[in-house]
């Protein structure tokens, strides 16, 4: 019999091609908030209310659930809903199994590449540092121990947290966003362009999660992101370069991007780098190390 795996954020991207690649393997079941498929099942974070029936014999929850970074400015209203849906998600989940009386094999939660802030600096993070002092890498903090809950209530044999760069696809996400004003000739870097931009090609965030799923050697926080580092410049000038575009129009100045976003411009305008070799030593290896080849997968097929 197949091992069931609970996925939360079943309309987001990587839930999707994840799916994919282990459905094969395992029972896959979603949350989601309206059910369209035998497979779904019925959650409202804000009501507390879920189907406990999702919870049927299941060994592993992925955790993907959480309101976009970059959808909309930070209000305070918009802050509280960015960590909620991250926090107040999983303390549902874990309240469940813990009613349920179950104990999983794994919880796998997203986490974000920004846990260690959004300054730009000559420093490569590794997953021994310490959080940064930002808005951002409060929201990864919170959402980490909300993970770390499962194991240390005893719900879960372990828990992995997966700190994820910018995910390139050429289906949502910031990629597809770039797309637009390059294919128009109006593309151009935010800010100095000198910012870090941490990135992962889809399919390798995808074989990252199948990998914590099926290796129990993996346990705690890992980086995912490419082992080759660029800016904001470089990656607007390897798209152009891809989509055979000029590039003529000036950086897009940052008093702008504040204008327009507020706080929000903070993660347009500043980045930080991350090692991934502590995934890479656990067994990992990258179809999409190189930038340009990344690309060229996503924007010529």
């Amino acid at each position: 019999m197949k091992e069931v795996v609970l996925i939360t954020g079943a309309n987001g991207l990587v839930a999707q091609e994840l799916s994919k690649i282990i459905d094969k393997e395992y029972d896959v079941r979603f949350l989601t908030r309206k059910k369209r498929q035998n497979n779904e099942y019925e959650w409202n974070v804000k009501k507390q209310i879920i189907d406990e029936s999702a919870f049927e014999n299941i060994s592993h929850i992925i955790h993907l659930a959480g309101a976009n970074i970059s959808e909309q400015r930070w209000t305070d209203e918009r802050k509280k809903e960015l960590i909620s849906s991250r926090v107040d998600s999983a303390n549902l989940l874990l309240t469940t199994l813990r009613k349920k009386n179950i104990k999983l094999k794994s919880f796998i939660s997203a986490s974000g590449i920004n846990y260690y802030g959004t300054k730009t600096t000559d420093k490569i993070f590794t997953e021994e540092d310490l959080p940064g002092n930002d808005f951002l890498s409060e929201v990864v903090v919170l959402w980490e121990r909300a993970a770390d809950d499962f194991k240390e209530q005893n719900l879960a044999e372990r828990v992995v947290k997966i700190r994820t760069a910018v995910v390139l696809s050429d289906k949502d996400g910031a990629l597809k966003k770039m797309l637009f004003p390059i294919k128009n000739y109006i593309g151009s870097p935010l800010g100095s362009g000198q910012q870090y931009m941490p990135w992962i090609h889809i399919k390798d965030i995808c074989l990252i999660y199948e990998l914590a799923l099926k290796n129990s050697d993996i346990d705690g926080a890992y980086n995912a992101t490419s082992p080759q580092h660029t800016t904001n410049e470089n990656l607007t000038k390897q798209i152009a370069a891809v989509l055979q575009k000029p590039l003529f129009m000036p950086n897009i100045p940052g008093f702008i991007l504040k204008f327009l976003f507020g706080e929000l411009a903070s993660a347009l305008l500043e980045g930080s780098r991350a090692s991934s070799q502590k995934i890479q030593n656990a067994g990992f290896r990258f179809e999409f190390p190189d930038l340009k080849q990344a690309l060229e997968d996503l924007l010529r097929n």
